[in-house]
């Protein structure tokens, strides 16, 4: 999905900055929800036309009002609906009819509240697709620019005046978390572009409002609160957009706890829970998720300055520097549970050090203890780390001096802000003045070691989306009832991806006589039948079978087992294929997610499968380089590289063989929904990998 400029000036211009605006259903007291958009309005000194709409009110606090939308002296820009739910659909088909560019819904009770809200957000779609008419909400607490005065909301967090301008971008699936994040940003010195409150995203989703915006200079990153990824084809592309102009994207999502969205049929679904494919989602999106809301505008001024990165970029290293070594500690052990270490300084830079009166013994930490709370050596220390190679960012932790004098170990962080290394401050005491110089310097700070460690890692996980290839998926197919392929129809379709299995003859269940094999024995024999993807659960599956004879005997017993565990089912095939050694087994499993696309995953096979969810998770489709990183998040696969002399596995091939998987995401002649080869075995270095069961479902 692509956004046109033409189109996205217009709709940004309707919706943040509109020259006229009418409210329908505004009451006459100010205090109430629906009296609030006009209040706030005119105390933000909004310069356009607005135009309150009451049936039952000449008079609106104040101020002349409009018995309905038909009689205004002109066509609205943008209509704020603050009547009941029971009139929206009635009031968004009239604006449709006169031509108002954006109508933004406050009311609730869509389809969250059942069958007949569902139906209504049905009407929504329909006078939206028929009439052009863009929509917010509903659920839609409302739209705030501060550049333009506009306080188009029934928030009643922006009674407090001045809303503090600035240069990032909010939308929010929740509209009360507009008002908390304001009220969280004028204590930290932050100011905002502005704020949208998106609802249910009937119509307008947090992508195509923020994509709307990404050419205007007044904005430089976006802070997203996701409670879904309705809309992931919007939101990637957004994100993308943002990428190529620098513009950083950091979001709090929901739904870290939900349990996994297990699927009917494979063990990918129930591998690539709900909340893993959000997180693969936002991290190949190159959108940073922060996961500490305190930390959530603290993470704007370290995102301007850490690039995302490229595929297969070395490990980030974190040096730290400190006057506690308790604070500093802390540091170390927060990065160290989000899986990243922090980095000894080399004995080049401890050399350095010494060489100006800087004496720290060896490790993880540059402890300067109590001495470091003087401006001379923090300083010489700074500009010593931030010249070292062995560092991609510098953290300095500073202890009770950050309250009680600043100057001595707080203003050379400040002094060193302009370095092109990026430079972090943690400050351990509450010291608000400290806070509030380094915020104003645009330094990164933190007061707690956990949004330190949290914001460092988010976007140091962040890859870059500009190497992503679009998919080619169509959602609506995901709707039809799926077509299971039996596993022979599935090896076909794997020799036309280029994904190696390993060889198979299949005959005749009711065989009498078994052809010459053209492998070896021992072979395993298995029911191939469409209508049973899970053969073990109906003993279809014999293994080690050795002679002709014992080959004859096994055939009889499938017959035996499906008369007894799958009766008047369809199965007239049996498959033979050798019994396969290997080094290790893997689950290779790609299925399109209705909100995120189409998804490659890589785990651990055998019992690790379902005990140590063991796995890594990539939009698809995806590069062998992007498949060799997929590789090496996998632990279970570590030992296979050569560790401590064990014997090499052909990771290459592994990699051919999820990247070749990963191109249905590209191929939609193919029709697949779902596909998984479980388990596909490792041979040894140069000898490949082979599918030895494979699963796939097509619409």
């Amino acid at each position: 999905m692509t956004f046109s400029a033409t189109t996205s000036s217009a709709l940004a211009q309707a919706l943040l900055s509109p020259r006229s605006i009418a409210l329908v259903g505004a009451s006459d007291d100010a205090s109430k929800t629906a009296g609030r958009p006009l209040r706030f309005l005119r105390q933000a000194g909004f310069a356009g036309a607005i135009y309150p709409v009451n049936p039952h009110r000449a008079l609106v606090q104040g101020e002349k009002a409009w018995a309905a939308l038909a009689d205004l002296p002109e066509v609205p820009e943008h209509v704020f609906v603050l009547s009941g739910t029971d009139s929206v659909v009635e009031t968004v088909a009239e604006c449709g009819r006169l031509g108002v560019k954006v109508v933004t819904v406050l009311a609730s009770g869509f389809s969250e509240s059942g069958t007949a809200g569902a139906a209504r957000e049905d009407a929504l779609r329909a006078i939206v697709r028929e009439t052009g008419v863009r929509l917010v909400g509903p659920s839609s607490l409302g739209v705030i620019h501060p550049r333009a005065h506009l306080l188009l909301t029934a928030n009643a967090a922006f009674a407090e005046p001045d809303i503090p301008e600035g240069r990032v971008f909010v939308a929010s699936h929740s509209g009360s978390m507009i008002g908390a994040l304001v009220s969280r940003g004028r204590a930290r010195g932050v100011g905002f572009a502005g704020l949208v409150s998106v609802g249910n995203e009937v119509d307008l989703s947090i992508g195509e409002i923020c994509a709307a915006t990404l050419d205007d200079p007044g904005i430089d990153s976006y802070v997203l609160f996701l409670e879904s990824l309705h809309h992931g084809p919007a939101l990637r592309s957004f994100a993308r957009e943002a990428a190529q102009r620098g513009k950083p994207v950091m979001a709090y999502k929901l739904g870290r706890s939900a349990a996994a969205a297990e699927m009917v049929v494979t063990h990918t679904g129930a591998l690539a829970g709900e909340d893993d494919v959000a997180e693969a989602f936002l991290r190949d999106c190159g959108i940073a998720r922060i996961g500490i809301l305190d930390a959530l505008l603290e993470s704007r001024p370290l995102a301007l300055r850490l690039p995302l990165r490229a595929p297969q970029a070395a490990r980030p290293r974190v040096g730290i520097v400190t006057t506690t070594g308790g604070g500093a500690a802390m540091v170390v052990d927060q990065l160290g549970i989000r899986g990243l270490d922090a980095e000894p300084a080399s004995a080049a830079t401890l050399a350095k050090l010494a060489a100006v009166g800087i004496q720290v013994n060896p490790g993880r930490i540059v402890d300067l203890t109590l001495a470091g709370a003087r401006y001379d050596v923090m300083k010489g220390a700074l500009d010593i780390l931030l010249q070292s190679p062995e560092f991609d960012l510098v953290v300095a932790v500073v202890g009770s001096s950050a309250r009680l004098q600043p100057e001595l170990a707080v203003k050379p962080i400040i002094d060193s802000a302009g370095s092109a290394k990026p430079l972090v401050a943690m400050l351990v005491p509450e010291a608000p003045q400290a806070i509030a110089q380094l915020t104003a310097a645009g330094v990164p700070c933190f007061r707690s070691p956990e949004s330190c460690a949290d914001v460092i890692t988010a976007l140091f996980n962040r890859r870059s989306p500009l190497h992503l290839q679009e998919p080619a998926w169509d959602a609506a197919a995901l709707a039809t009832t799926p077509v299971h392929l039996n596993e022979a129809q599935a090896y076909d379709l794997l020799d036309q991806l280029g994904v190696p299995h390993a060889a198979y003859v299949t005959l005749p269940l009711q065989s009498d006589m078994v052809p010459v094999l053209p492998f070896e024995f021992p072979v395993v024999v298995k029911v191939c039948s469409a209508d049973i993807p899970h053969k073990t659960e109906v003993g279809g599956v014999l293994l080690n079978i050795d002679s002709v004879a014992s080959l004859n005997a096994a055939l009889g017993t499938l017959r035996s087992n499906l008369a007894a565990h799958a009766p008047g089912v369809s199965a007239e095939l049996a498959l033979i294929q050798p019994m396969q050694p290997g080094l290790a087994e893997v689950l290779l499993g790609y299925r399109i997610d209705p909100d995120a696309g189409p998804l490659i995953m890589l785990a651990a096979g055998g019992i690790w499968t379902d005990l140590l969810r063991d796995r890594s998770i990539r939009l698809a489709p995806v590069s062998v380089v992007t498949a060799q990183e997929m590789i090496g998040e996998v632990r279970a696969l570590k030992i296979f590289t050569g560790l401590r002399g064990q014997s090499r596995g052909d990771l290459a091939a592994l990699a051919e063989a999820i990247s070749a998987l990963s191109q249905l995401a590209v191929q939609p002649e193919h029709g697949v929904l779902e596909a998984e080869v479980n388990p596909l075995m490792i041979m040894g270095e140069g000898q490949g990998v082979l599918a030895v069961d494979a699963l796939i479902l097509k619409r």
